[in-house]
């Protein structure tokens, strides 16, 4: 497996991608990525326009309860540990870093409700860091592609890390989800369409038991 074969050929895919969630601060970035858990982008971005409008900033969050908020969310699913999550965050945004976003991995985890994924997200979207976020659609290409051979998040993204320059891992962040959600989708992934089909384990193997 040739990575800059694979890089070049993500990136001829996929020209220049970034996060498709709409956001205009790190704060409302955060809150949008912990909406997009087991949600799609489009759906989060229908919610937040209305969302934003109501309530703006971390102070007003931390001062909601879960009954205010559930219904600006709903549509988002699993809206009970969302708006609990939401909440929380907000509260620890407050009271430990004076009602600004933390700008790194490791303080951004420090907020309730904040798992490496969301962290890594925000630290890369809203502040330029260099980081890989494992969601499904990394997880499902990076296994099909060979990159990884694990479920585990962590050990996805070292086997990721370990593989491209630290320079390269938000670009490759961003390639891996992209390619997930419009070419190697979970069901009927547009094999034949796909450049990476030389390279692609799934494709090469029809090995029906590799993860999807």
């Amino acid at each position: 497996m040739d990575i800059d074969i694979i890089l070049e050929k993500l990136k001829k895919i996929h020209n220049n991608p970034v996060c498709e969630l709409e956001y205009d601060n790190p704060f409302h970035l955060l809150i949008a990525v912990i909406l997009s858990a087991q949600c799609t982008d489009k759906r989060v971005n229908k919610i937040t326009p209305a969302l934003f409008e109501k309530w703006q900033t971390p102070e007003e969050f931390a001062q909601l309860t879960q009954e205010e908020l559930i219904p600006y969310i709903k549509s988002c699913g699993y809206y009970n540990a969302k708006s609990k999550s939401i909440i929380e965050a907000a509260k620890s945004i407050v009271s430990e870093y004076n009602g600004k976003v933390p700008e790194t991995v490791e303080e951004l985890m420090t907020l309730r409700g904040v798992g490496k994924k969301t962290a890594n997200v925000v630290y890369a979207v809203a502040f330029g860091g260099d980081a890989i976020a494992v969601d499904t659609h990394v997880r499902r290409v990076s296994n099909r592609i060979g990159l990884s051979n694990s479920n585990d998040v962590l050990k996805i993204e070292k086997d990721l890390n370990e593989l491209v320059p630290q320079a390269e891992w938000s670009v490759l962040h961003h390639l891996l989800i992209h390619h997930g959600r419009y070419i190697c989708m979970a069901r009927n992934p547009k094999c034949n369409e796909c450049l990476l089909n030389t390279e692609c384990k799934y494709f090469n193997s029809g090995n029906n038991k590799l993860p999807d």
